[in-house]
Formats: structure tokens, C-alpha cells, sequence
């Protein structure tokens, strides 16, 4: 079992970033082969997803289109003017849970990993936990 935290740093308040290459690092640097790894974002206001990461323009159209089906200005009651970037993140989800062959993630050929951010700038923490199986 290894366990790590990653920091990322962002620099809108809608952003995905792709953090593949940095788990991937965690993997290596541990010797994780086989088992389970789990991404969890400990946030209420960003989220973990895994997507395309062959056209930049598949993140643009996923942040565009929550934008639009959740407005930063709508009629929300919560007084720091976040609620949309809380729904954002209900919606997306703060983990996910992957599997790992051989020291490398199993990904589709297109797929990523993306740290979703919905209230930024910010520094945020990713936590990963591997196990071994």
C-alpha cells in the first residue's frame, strides 16, 4: 500500500487539468504494479474525472456546457456565492477509482485523468491511495 498527497495549482475558477503523468510519477516512484488506485479530491468546490485528452476542445465544451446548465449567478442562497461550483462538484464527483497493470494505469487510448477545478485560483490537494491486489 502507498499512499501520496499532489498539489495543483490553478489559475481560473473553471479549469480542468490533466494530472495523469503526475500519478503516473506517484506509481513509479512507489513501485506500485498491480492493484487498485484511488484519486480523491478532499474539496467541495472541485472534482476528479477522466476524459478525452486528445482535443482540448472536449475540456472546454464539458466546462462550458456546466457553466450553462449551472450559472455562477443564479438564485442560489449560500452566501459565498460558490453554490454553483458546489453543484459542479456533486455532479462530477470528488474520486475515482482505477485499476493498475503492470505499473501503469488502465486507460483508454484517448483517456485522461482530470483534476476539475470550479472556484478558482486556488492550490488544492489530490490524495491518492494505491493497493495492492
Amino acid at each position: 500500500m502507498a499512499q501520496s498527497v499532489l498539489t495543483v495549482s490553478t489559475s481560473s475558477r473553471n479549469e480542468m487539468i490533466d494530472i495523469t503523468h503526475k500519478i503516473e510519477g506517484f506509481l513509479q516512484e512507489n513501485g506500485c504494479k498491480n492493484g487498485i488506485l484511488t484519486v480523491f479530491v478532499p474539496h467541495t468546490t472541485a472534482a476528479v474525472t477522466i476524459n478525452e485528452n486528445a482535443d482540448p476542445s472536449v475540456k472546454r465544451d464539458i466546462l462550458t456546457y456546466l457553466s450553462k446548465l449551472i450559472p455562477q449567478n443564479a438564485d442560489f442562497r449560500h452566501l459565498e456565492g460558490n453554490s454553483d461550483s458546489h453543484i459542479k462538484s456533486t455532479l462530477v464527483s470528488p474520486s475515482i477509482t482505477v485499476i493498475v497493470e503492470n505499473g501503469r494505469i488502465v486507460l483508454g487510448t484517448w483517456q485522461s485523468i482530470f483534476f476539475c477545478e470550479f472556484d478558482g485560483p486556488r492550490t488544492r490537494k489530490v490524495y491518492l491511495k494505491f493497493i495492492e491486489g
